[in-house]
């Protein structure tokens, strides 16, 4: 489990694409001593498995391999070399829960419609895939591309979120712009609570 607050912006250092399975290289500011083997770390929303791990500058270059499906859903698939990516490692028992809890299991695609940007801060507009867009809605939370954003207006499809400058600085999201493809998990909350309302209605 995760909690939408990125720890590090790392770097694409190459994405080999193997039919099936492809892998992937990350550069990071993790130590290397501190990343162990079959660790899981959400990359721009998505929870990989760590399979190899070395020292790279002051860093660590961190691999994984991403299945068929992963690259099917995400963004992954349009990832190069020199992309930089919201990194966050999974939650250890005690930490402090500072977004709202975080699969890491991506549901789709979200496209930026528009940005806004003023005193240091950007209103962001964003299309959800419309499978999703029931589960999203005001004040509710919503990651992506692994941040953890309160939804700030609703229209069909279409929501806000407000960034504030540290999360503009402390991610990507300080060189995103519109027409731009990111990582959407819906709130497990809201999910859990449209499926008791649809299995209530089917009692009816």
């Amino acid at each position: 489990m995760f909690t939408g607050i990125i720890s590090d912006v790392g770097e694409v250092i190459e994405m080999i694409n193997n039919g099936k399975r492809s892998r992937l290289t990350i550069a990071s500011a993790y130590p290397v001593a501190s990343i162990a083997i079959g660790a899981s770390i959400a990359n721009a929303g998505a929870c990989l498995t760590v399979v190899a791990v070395e020292p790279h500058g002051r860093g660590s270059a961190i691999t994984y391999d991403v299945g068929a499906e992963t690259l099917a859903v995400t963004t992954l698939g349009q990832w190069r070399a020199g992309n930089p990516i919201n990194l966050e490692r999974a939650l250890k028992v005690g930490d402090e829960l500072g977004g709202h809890m975080v699969s890491g299991h991506v549901d789709g695609i979200a496209e930026i419609l528009s940005r806004r940007d003023f005193d240091g801060m950007a209103q962001f507009t964003f299309r959800a895939p419309k499978e999703l867009a029931k589960f999203i809605a005001v004040k509710g939370s919503v990651a992506l591309d692994g941040t953890s954003l309160t939804v700030n207006a609703v229209g069909g499809d279409a929501f806000e979120a407000l960034l504030i400058p540290h999360t503009l600085k402390a991610t990507t999201w300080g060189e995103r712009k519109t027409g731009d493809k990111v990582n959407i998990e819906v709130d497990q909350m809201a999910r859990y609570a449209a499926r008791l309302i649809e299995a209530g209605r089917g009692r009816e």
